[in-house]
């Protein structure tokens, strides 16, 4: 689903106020391509999606109450994060920890961009010390919303650090993908290992809840959900 179908889906109509629009990604570590220049890459996708990066970051109301949330959107370069992803987080984070805001993070990612290096990996740090305050100093609430597909530096990082992990049916959730794990270790993985119910059996998340094609289905489904909610344990 697309970041913004999935905001006016989720956001109560006349609500949103989208943040950092005008974040655009440079080419910070000139990465070099033979195929494609990484800021033509990036041009190519703005052009294809309407979007200037990989999420939409904003306020508005759900049923009647304030939240701040991002949407990330696999369709330019498969949601995956950058600086620019990374620092439109950190921001939307700090704003909700001003304003005393619930925060809902809705997760699609291949991971950090290999085209930024190790600029993409320092994003894990500074968004997990931005929800850090905003959890344990300021006492606030974080839901992330984990779909398909969720793997890579987003797994690693806020996409596991909510207080309630939500999850949609059969999405694909990892660190490493199937293949990488296979070559590393000379080992097969199971098909199944890495899919949203088994993870939900091993206590990973909290509820996995069907994607909301209705808002007026919204409480029906949470109920259900609640209902049907396992404790996390790890082992």
């Amino acid at each position: 689903m697309r970041s913004s179908d999935r905001i006016e889906l989720s956001i109560d109509p006349g609500t949103w106020e989208p943040m950092d629009e005008d974040m655009v990604s440079l080419d910070p570590i000139e990465f070099h391509s033979e195929e494609e220049p990484y800021k033509n890459r990036i041009n190519s996708y703005q052009r294809k999606t309407g979007l200037t990066e990989a999420i939409q970051t904003g306020i508005g109301q759900l049923d009647g109450i304030n939240v701040a949330i991002a949407v990330m959107d696999f369709q330019l370069m498969g949601g995956s994060m950058g600086s620019v992803v990374g620092e439109k987080i950190t921001c939307l984070i700090e704003y909700a920890t001003r304003d005393f805001l619930p925060l809902i993070i809705v997760c699609a990612s291949a991971g950090a961009r290999m085209q930024e290096g190790s600029l993409s990996l320092m994003q894990m740090a500074k968004i997990s010390s931005a929800l850090y305050d905003y959890q344990s100093n300021k006492k606030l609430f974080y839901v992330p919303i984990l779909t398909s597909p969720t793997t890579g530096g987003v797994t690693a990082s806020f996409g596991m650090l909510g207080d309630i992990i939500i999850d949609e049916p059969n999405a694909y959730i990892a660190f490493a993908g199937k293949r990488v794990i296979e070559q590393t270790l000379n080992k097969t993985v199971p098909a199944s290992s890495q899919a949203a119910e088994y993870l939900f059996h091993k206590g990973l998340f909290d509820l996995i809840v069907p994607r909301i094609v209705k808002r007026s289905s919204i409480p029906n489904e949470m109920d259900a959900a609640v209902a049907c909610r396992k404790p996390r344990v790890f082992t």
